[in-house]
């Protein structure tokens, strides 16, 4: 067993003037990240007791039905996003060009707001702010310190609700280094630009940048026909290294100031929810075992690595993992160069503050439609795989495609660039142009959960109502 996962108990003796309490929030941290492993979609009545996925968070035909959000940094060039014509009639503009063949299963959102982005007395840090309102809809504190606060987003909202249907809650992604504290942006904890979910208002939810990573916390090491009884060995470790951490960390709450029990309160509800989930897994049996072999790690390329990830959650949806997902392409503020995929070195966030300098700008769209061709290249992906119900895996999602920044070069958060993908299991009407007259974007998630079967949730946020006619 890997000692470095857990604190040996003989330190419990010792720990007074041994211990350093960061080091034991990152070894139990690492005991939290073990995988969670999946199975294929449950049936009828399950010997729980809880209803199959056909009573909640399912399509009209009773094939699971999933959401997704993807979020791009640095928000867009305006003129080349927004497309031509009206409802039905509309005609994708150049950065969306790449979305042509799946034209019929998106609707482009106009005049969606997301006003906790916008500066009021907080003054500069509007990147931090895009990225930490986009899901949880409020004004994010401004602190680079530990006393982080935003609010549960969405995603965490409906995992809460439907989490117990499939083995994984939810399934976060990134194509991006993780970080959950430090100052990244005008006095703003990196917190809010490397991650997009929030489990509560002081704890986000950390993405997994690893596509191998990823792939074994969904189905396990080795290769295929190996997987099943190496995660059930790794069970086995899982429950030793929880009776470990547990003892330790009642021993330890005596010691801690009143913001660490706070700390450790959230972690120890991590672990209550893997123990639920080692129990879940055992009563609901295999995993799936996909006949493809396990990614290698993270591609050389930029394509290559978001396009993989893409592959993670398409396995993770049609294999019924998880029905939740969230994907950071690039931290919000980003200015990742594009060297090789596009033939120029600047930076993307230098790049957006353009100035109205033409050459910039052309830059900017040339990256704004590199991300659209990734999206485009995944939803003909989804479309192609056939559900359960002999629709397309797309049919059966709901995925949100877009940034909390509107105007990079004026840091503005209003008619945010957005696309919504998929037919909702037919409960959306694709293939549209859809203006919403400057509501909160968290209008439009309030109508999404209840599609997912989320019930009792009034408000999120900033939230006015729901919006109709998507």
């Amino acid at each position: 067993m890997n000692t470095n996962l857990f604190l040996n108990r003989n330190l419990a003796a010792e720990r007074h003037a041994s211990l350093n309490r960061r080091h034991f929030l990152r070894g139990l941290g690492a005991c939290l990240a073990l995988p969670s492993f999946e199975s294929l979609r449950p049936s009828g009545v399950r010997a729980d007791g809880l209803k199959s996925a056909a009573h909640l968070a399912a399509a009209k035909t009773g094939a699971p039905l999933r959401m997704a959000f993807v979020y791009f940094p640095n928000g867009a060039i305006q003129d080349t996003w927004w497309p031509g014509g009206e409802d039905k009639t509309f005609e994708l503009n150049r950065t969306l060009q790449p979305l042509e063949s799946v034209k019929d299963h998106i609707q482009i959102l106009g005049e969606l707001d997301c006003k906790g982005a916008t500066p009021g007395p907080d003054g500069p840090g509007d990147h931090a702010r895009a990225s930490g309102s986009f899901l949880t809809g409020v004004r994010v504190k401004k602190t680079a310190g530990a006393d982080i606060h935003a609010n549960i987003s969405i995603d965490q909202v409906a995992a809460n609700q439907i989490g117990h249907l499939t083995r994984f809650p939810s399934l976060e992604l990134t194509c991006d280094y993780v970080r959950k504290s430090g100052s990244c942006d005008s006095g703003y904890s990196c917190a809010y630009q490397y991650n997009l979910a929030w489990r509560s208002p002081t704890q986000p939810v950390a993405p997994e940048p690893n596509p191998r990573l990823v792939f074994e916390r969904l189905f396990g090491a080795g290769a295929p026909g190996e997987r099943n009884d190496n995660l059930k060995r790794r069970q086995q470790q899982q429950r030793s290294i929880l009776d470990f951490v547990l003892d330790d960390a009642h021993a330890l709450q005596r010691q801690l100031s009143s913001r660490d029990r706070q700390k450790l309160d959230d972690y120890l509800g991590s672990v209550r929810e893997i123990e639920q989930r080692i129990q879940k897994a055992e009563r609901l049996g295999e995993v799936p075992d996909p006949a493809v072999s396990t990614p290698a790690g993270i591609p050389e390329t930029f394509a290559e690595y978001i396009q993989i990830m893409y592959d993670m959650m398409i396995l993770a949806f049609q294999t019924d993992s998880t029905r939740i997902a969230t994907f950071l392409l690039a931290y919000e503020g980003s200015n990742r160069t594009f060297k090789d995929e596009l033939g120029f070195a600047e930076g993307h966030h230098y790049l957006t503050h353009h100035q109205r300098r033409q050459e910039m700008i052309e830059k900017v769209k040339e990256i704004d439609l590199w991300y659209a061709r990734q999206f485009a290249k995944f939803l003909e992906k989804m479309e192609r795989t056939k559900d359960l119900d002999g629709n397309s895996l797309l049919h059966n999602s709901m995925i949100v495609y877009g940034s909390g920044n509107a105007d990079g070069n004026r840091h503005t958060h209003v008619n945010l660039p957005i696309v919504l993908a998929g037919a909702g299991g037919g409960t959306l009407t694709p293939g549209r142009f859809v203006k919403f007259g400057g509501v909160p974007i968290t209008n439009l998630y309030l109508g999404m959960i209840d599609r997912l079967g989320v019930q009792g949730v009034e408000r999120h946020g900033d939230s006015t109502g729901r919006v109709e006619g998507i």
